[in-house]
């Protein structure tokens, strides 16, 4: 059983932090890979990309929002209980490089799977630039994390409750046409919703810039057996899971991935109503 060690509710309660005792995996894992957890014997297997890993204490730390039976399953758990499984490191670890100037964008839980590439680009000498972004100022993660892990932190709500009302790619047009005449700017990743994926992958190559998004939303079972994970990359299929999860932002067919991925949002929603039905009858 893999113990957890610490537990924090974050975003009312929506997303929640756990840090997990793996020393394996904690060992060997590299900013931008992931781990499959399973709450017991019958539970579902889901992937997840590691926000933290601590060699030392033998830990990883996972973040995840509470969206369907497994993941609210997975918020039952407390200190002191454990996964039945926790398997990993899997998929291929980010390419960390010196380069120059970065930005890096994240949206909800994504800005978890972006600190630990974001601190591993700083540490190879980029000048990083952060940009993060939440619907609201409550839905905000890891903010502290984030400014230490950059050299300057935006931060962007939808609402304007905190930081610039708007969208991350508002904030990132910005850098970019700031940046139109030293072009400093060599590399953007980004990391959260489909959507905001899409949106600055469509910016960043009306400016030339290369652009790095994970595709972990899409993955099902982790290891390339399901197909769930099929992707278009520059016209050629891939698996988000073995093939990745990060990937060229400028060659990946976004409206195909949104539509795979709303295949089945029905299913879930009945599967998480009838266990939530079930859960709170007991």
């Amino acid at each position: 059983m893999f113990k957890i060690v610490k537990r924090l509710e974050m975003a009312g309660g929506t997303v929640i932090l756990n840090e997990i005792e793996a020393p394996l995996i904690a060992r060997k894992a590299k900013p931008g890979q992931f781990v499959i957890l399973k709450a017991n014997e019958t539970g579902e297997r889901i992937p997840l990309t590691m926000a933290e890993t601590d060699p030392s204490k033998g830990t990883i730390t996972i973040i995840y929002m509470v969206v369907g039976k497994s993941t609210a399953l997975f918020k039952g758990l407390k200190v002191g209980d454990g996964y039945q499984d926790v398997i990993g490191p899997l998929g291929k670890a980010t390419h960390i490089e010196k380069v120059g100037t970065v930005v890096c964008v994240g949206g909800g839980t994504g800005i978890a799977v972006l600190h630990p590439i974001t601190r591993a680009l700083k540490e190879a000498g980029n000048h990083v630039i952060c940009i993060v972004g939440a619907r609201t100022k409550d839905l905000l993660i890891m903010e502290e994390q984030m400014k230490a892990a950059s050299h300057d932190l935006r931060i962007c709500t939808d609402d304007g409750s905190y930081g610039r009302k708007g969208f991350v790619t508002e904030e990132l047009k910005d850098i970019l046409d700031a940046d139109k005449a030293d072009k400093k700017v060599k590399m953007a990743v980004a990391i959260g919703p489909v959507p905001m994926m899409k949106f600055v992958s469509k910016l960043t190559k009306d400016y030339n810039v290369h652009t790095i998004v994970s595709l972990n939303p899409i993955m099902v079972d982790g290891t390339g057996m399901c197909g769930g994970c099929r992707v278009s990359v520059g016209g050629t299929t891939k698996f988000a899971c073995v093939d990745g999860p990060e990937f060229d932002g400028h060659q990946v067919d976004y409206d195909e991935l949104m539509k795979r991925l709303q295949a089945y949002c029905e299913d879930e929603k009945h599967c998480y109503n009838d266990y939530c039905t079930l859960r709170d009858a007991a």
